[in-house]
């Protein structure tokens, strides 16, 4: 979506060309959509079966799985005939995984967009208690990707979303190459407007259910902090809305829990929320939920992961806590006070139109992408 984005408030004033991957023949299906924003759109196809197949080098290969994953000589090649085929002005890399496929060409200015620091994430995922096995698999991610991270320096810039990002990979790589390019928010779709402030019952988790910082989130949401809530507003609901949701998500649901699966508007899941609650205990980046729900003057409770990446106070539309108790503490004053989630949200829809609207976020890239350019070109 980041891309899609992007793109969609690019392609008026430059000629835009995708190669991406296609995982499923449902992703094939979006070709015509694409083919209104880029000039040429170009799949490989690469089933999840064969990305699996490729994992087994991990034996005998130090990359990391996500960027063994994505090993692919038809990218390879699809990569050297567009190349050839077309004089570009600068390529935009998405991706750690994909930053292979640029280096053999150095000749073509080119932006690695992480957009997360992966190692930092895989760092902060051993604070939370796993089985034996999963702590020594992921250690040995951790590593390979700290050591492959470095590759953000054969890149004439590179990019993440928030500014503890960008101090972390600039400390552990030795490296000032590495510049923000903030995650933002489609403000046409996440509205601000008409919210109704007075209720006080619900709170929101949104994200994908399959993805381990949000399932580890709503577990400990659960289990640490909701039950004290509850102690003090009894029939307070809490609602967890996203794809996919694994088996530990869905043995979660109760009479004041619920578990919705895929939501088609979120829009209206943020604006029937009373609060927003992030309590995510590892990752890196920032939290889409966090911005989707500022842009729309609705409160948000969040824990420290990714709130440094806002560059805001806490209260400016989003309240940072880590302790259970102060977490939950500051739920229910926000539930027990309209006139407090409103100002808290107007706080938040400020801050996303300022900072955080697509529409600003297209012009810092093209901006990177026009300095990269500019280089190759001697500076004209």
């Amino acid at each position: 979506m980041k891309i899609f984005n992007l793109a969609t408030r690019l392609k008026d004033k430059h000629e835009l060309i995708l190669l991406t991957f296609a995982q499923n023949k449902e992703d094939l299906q979006y070709k015509s959509v694409l083919e209104e924003v880029f000039k040429e759109v170009h799949f490989i196809y690469l089933p999840k079966w064969k990305s699996a197949l490729q994992c087994l080098s991990f034996l005998w290969d130090s990359m990391p799985l996500q960027v063994l994953y994505f090993k692919n000589r038809g990218m390879q090649q699809a990569l050297a005939n567009l190349l050839q085929k077309h004089t570009f002005d600068a390529v935009h890399v998405q991706h750690l995984r994909m930053s292979p496929y640029m280096l053999p060409h150095p000749e073509v200015p080119a932006i690695l967009d992480l957009p997360d620091a992966f190692s930092l994430y895989w760092e902060r995922r051993k604070s939370v208690k796993r089985s034996l096995l999963t702590t020594i698999f992921e250690t040995m991610e951790q590593k390979r990707v700290l050591q492959y991270e470095g590759v953000i320096k054969q890149y004439p810039i590179s990019l993440v979303c928030s500014i503890e990002d960008q101090q972390y990979l600039a400390r552990i790589h030795q490296t000032n190459n590495v510049q923000l390019l903030p995650n933002g928010v489609d403000v046409r779709t996440f509205k601000a407007g008409g919210h109704d402030y007075s209720h006080h019952h619900t709170l929101l988790f949104t994200g994908n259910m399959d993805y381990a910082p949000n399932v580890d989130a709503v577990n400990y949401f659960v289990t640490s902090i909701f039950p004290l809530i509850q102690a003090a507003i009894p029939d307070v609901n809490f609602v967890i809305a996203g794809q996919r949701p694994v088996p530990s998500v869905l043995q979660l649901q109760g009479p004041h829990v619920k578990v919705t699966g895929f939501v088609p508007n979120l829009a209206e899941m943020y604006n029937a929320a009373s609060v927003v609650v992030a309590p995510l205990r590892f990752g890196a980046g920032t939290q889409n939920k966090v911005l989707e729900a500022m842009a729309m003057g609705i409160p948000v409770v969040c824990s420290n992961i990714g709130f440094a990446g806002l560059g805001i106070a806490s209260g400016d539309g989003a309240i940072m806590q880590t302790d259970p108790q102060a977490f939950a503490q500051s739920v229910i004053e926000l539930l027990q006070s309209a006139s407090l989630r409103e100002r808290i949200g107007t706080k938040g829809k400020d801050v996303i139109l300022k900072h955080f609207d697509w529409d600003v976020v297209s012009l810092q890239l093209e901006q990177y992408l026009l300095q990269v350019a500019s280089k190759k070109k001697g500076g004209a």
